[in-house]
């Protein structure tokens, strides 16, 4: 979303494009930019926001996002993981896959890659180059999300990628990844989430993700509560966009189990007309990953059609090789300490049931920040299925942060149960480390800020003691 400058002249003016020649100067700018993750905000204005802005930048840069074959994925929850299963599957089959996601952990770099690896700083001052300056000379000022979404168009039609995978950053409808016209739209589960933008009910956040249907164009999502459903149903009739469901128009079944091998993990089944993918193992922990991996395998289904090829030992290879950084990452081993960006009700609820199937633990610890303008008291209430004891923090980096005195108030007046708070996150570790056994387990969660900044404290920490034994 932007905004256009007039000059009360008929047409855009035309802006002084900022001086960008090397990585350090590219990030200067890029933290200067208006950044709606990082902003207490209301409600989308939708007048003043739309997608016109980023539209006449791509049309100045030739149209990037057409040179590029696509899948788009939004949703509420899974979308990450989703996005990053396609990616590792046809990875793993010989093509090139440039993947566009969002929030990053600790470097912006992380959001542009292709083929796991990340966006190189040269071409990162490159890519913002060439953006700023279409930007000026179309009078736009780019958003920071709008940025680097440019930035990622130009990289991945400069390196000829086979395909892209896009996740959606935020909705769908006014999203700026939602200027493309894909090979497979994807919706996974939608739940309560960013109420101030989208909407306070699931209807208005459904339509708002709905937004990313194109006419003609193949969408998958999975089974949701039956008023998403209408939703979704309903506006892909009315693009003419051919929905099918996961578990309905697409057989689906998972189970879980446990061998020597695996461990502790899930496996599932997806048949269509044109696939037959049985008992494969969900290379991600948690019973929830399954549907995505299964919305995974439709997308493979439907690429199978539009003239991509896969062989199943690839393929198969490829699932299995799926990382996603920041999910379920055990980061430090004695205490054993785990970080997740999980930031809403839904994902921090598979969170803790999927850390207590997938990790045996006597007791767990858990760190928890968040975004005050989050639903806390349920956030707070998915907390106390898994934390024995919780010890409320803050990132550094998060202007958005809920204090973490306010978090424990509400916490004990929710449950009663022990709790402490900690001004800083490596306070809070030290105090967890504290009250923790061989056993325990400490888990860092409540958001990307936080999860990110214990995750680079952690590695960092990590990589001294390495070097000083070397």
């Amino acid at each position: 979303m932007s905004k256009q400058r007039s000059s009360g002249k008929k047409g855009p003016s035309k802006l002084a494009a900022p001086e960008i020649t090397t990585y350090s100067s590219a990030t200067r700018y890029l933290t200067r930019q208006t950044n709606y993750e990082r902003m207490r905000i209301t409600r989308i204005d939708q007048d003043g926001f739309n997608l016109d802005g980023i539209r006449k930048v791509l049309t100045e840069l030739g149209q990037p996002q057409e040179q590029v074959r696509a899948v788009h994925v939004a949703g509420t929850v899974g979308k990450g993981s989703t996005a990053a299963m396609i990616s590792s599957m046809l990875q793993g089959c010989g093509y090139a896959v440039g993947l566009f996601t969002s929030p990053h952990l600790n470097d912006a770099r992380e959001r542009i890659s292709i083929n796991g690896q990340l966006i190189e700083r040269p071409a990162f001052a490159q890519r913002m180059k060439e953006a700023t300056t279409a930007a000026a000379e179309v009078g736009v000022e780019l958003t920071y999300f709008e940025l680097l979404t440019t930035m990622a168009f130009l990289h991945f039609a400069e390196e000829a990628v086979d395909l892209a995978v896009l996740e959606v950053g935020l909705g769908g409808r006014l999203d700026s990844t939602n200027v493309v016209t894909p090979e497979v739209s994807v919706i996974t589960r939608i739940d309560i989430d960013h109420t101030q933008l989208l909407g306070s009910t699931i209807e208005e956040i459904a339509t708002e993700k709905a937004g990313i249907f194109k006419r003609g164009v193949p969408a998958l999502t999975c089974h949701q509560d039956p008023a998403v459903e209408a939703v979704l149903e309903k506006k892909a009739e009315e693009i003419g966009a051919p929905l099918r469901i996961l578990g309905r128009d697409i057989e689906f079944s998972s189970r879980f189990g446990s061998n020597d091998e695996l461990g502790p993990h899930t496996r599932v089944c997806v048949l269509t007309d044109g696939s037959q993918f049985m008992h494969l193992p969900v290379p991600l922990p948690g019973e929830h990953q399954a549907i995505n991996c299964g919305l995974a395998l439709s997308v493979v289904d439907s690429l199978k059609g539009l003239g991509f090829n896969f062989a199943e030992p690839d393929l198969y290879s490829g699932l299995g090789a799926t990382n996603i950084p920041g999910r379920m990452e055990l980061v430090w081993q004695k205490p054993r300490i785990l970080v997740d960006g999980a930031h809403n009700a839904a994902s921090l609820d598979a969170l803790m049931r999927s850390v207590g199937a997938h990790i045996p633990y006597d007791s767990m610890v858990c760190i928890f920040g968040c975004c005050e303008d989050k639903d806390v008291p349920e956030l707070l209430s998915r907390l106390v299925l898994g934390g024995d004891k919780v010890i409320f923090t803050k990132a550094k980096s998060n202007p958005r942060a809920a204090m973490p005195e306010d978090l424990q108030r509400a916490f004990t007046e929710q449950c009663g149960k022990m709790s402490q708070t900690a001004d800083t996150l490596q306070e809070a570790l030290k105090l967890a480390t504290r009250a923790v056994g061989r056993d325990d387990l400490i888990c860092v969660t409540g958001s990307f800020y936080l999860a990110g900044e214990a995750r680079k404290l952690l590695l960092d920490q990590r990589a001294k003691q390495l070097a000083a034994t070397t």
